[in-house]
């Protein structure tokens, strides 16, 4: 583990993982989702690692080990420049290695700004349940006079009970309610990310549930064909539900991932 000041000008510090190779053949940065931090993603990282890659990813302000109020986020172009700074970082470590970012959840509308502001510096975008187009299930409480303390229905993340047990006895995962200022960057950075630019010729895999409850297919279609990359490669699971790395069928998740950069990756 490592941390670095957050560049949202406060003294706030973020904590990030490096899983570390010698002489890799691609770097993987990865961007966890809401509420959640990037020590879930260690059975990702070693598959990514198994494959070639050095892989690292940061503890989105307030989430995880960082610092900052608990899962609160009131500005995105931020985190969008602390996940750059981790890019750089692995990339100044391993030069003339091609880049890849992974993004889940709302990790993937970060990875989907990330793609719009620095992807001439990527080799290749996966989206994982991107938080993208529309999320009316978060933004629609912003119409409340209250938001609700209402637990998450963990069974929504995947079909193997396991992953709830785990993820109900995370310390490091958050589990209280919304804030609305985190509910309106979300919505802001919906906006400012559906306005464009689209991300034109930049390779891009996504990866979603058929029966995802948490980011529905059908909103995040929409955002996708906002984006309009004009290299899509699109694997929807049947069956599956949001988190599909911890899915039933996640061996088949992580070939398909490796499958794609591995033929990017020259």
């Amino acid at each position: 583990m490592a941390d670095y000041a957050a560049f949202d000008g406060s003294e706030v510090r973020i904590s990030y993982r490096v899983w570390p190779i010698e002489s890799p053949t691609h770097v993987v940065i990865v961007a966890h989702g809401y509420g959640e931090h990037i020590g879930r993603y260690e059975h990702v990282a070693a598959a990514l690692v198994g494959s070639g890659a050095a892989v690292a990813g940061p503890d989105h302000i307030g989430h995880g080990r960082s610092g900052g109020e608990r899962a609160l986020i009131t500005d995105f172009e931020h985190v969008v420049d602390d996940l750059h700074h981790v890019t750089l970082a692995l990339t100044e470590r391993h030069p003339d290695r091609p880049a890849f970012l992974l993004g889940h959840s709302l990790g993937g509308l970060i990875a989907a700004r990330y793609a719009q502001r620095h992807g001439d510096e990527l080799a290749g975008l996966i989206l994982s349940g991107p938080v993208l187009g529309s999320w009316s299930q978060a933004t629609d409480l912003l119409a409340l006079p209250e938001i609700p303390d209402e637990p998450l229905d963990t069974s929504t993340l995947s079909r193997d009970p396991a992953v709830g047990v785990a993820y109900q006895a995370d310390p490091l995962v958050y589990h209280g309610p919304f804030k609305q200022q985190m509910l309106r960057a979300i919505a802001g950075t919906l906006q400012v990310v559906n306005t464009g630019p689209t991300l034109g010729e930049l390779p891009t895999l996504w990866l979603h549930g058929q029966d995802d409850r948490l980011v529905p297919l059908a909103e995040t279609s929409v955002g996708i064909d906002t984006l309009a990359p004009k290299q899509l490669t699109t694997r929807i699971y049947r069956d599956a539900r949001h988190e599909v790395y911890n899915e039933t069928n996640r061996a088949e998740v992580l070939r398909d991932t490796i499958a794609f950069i591995g033929a990017l990756d020259h």
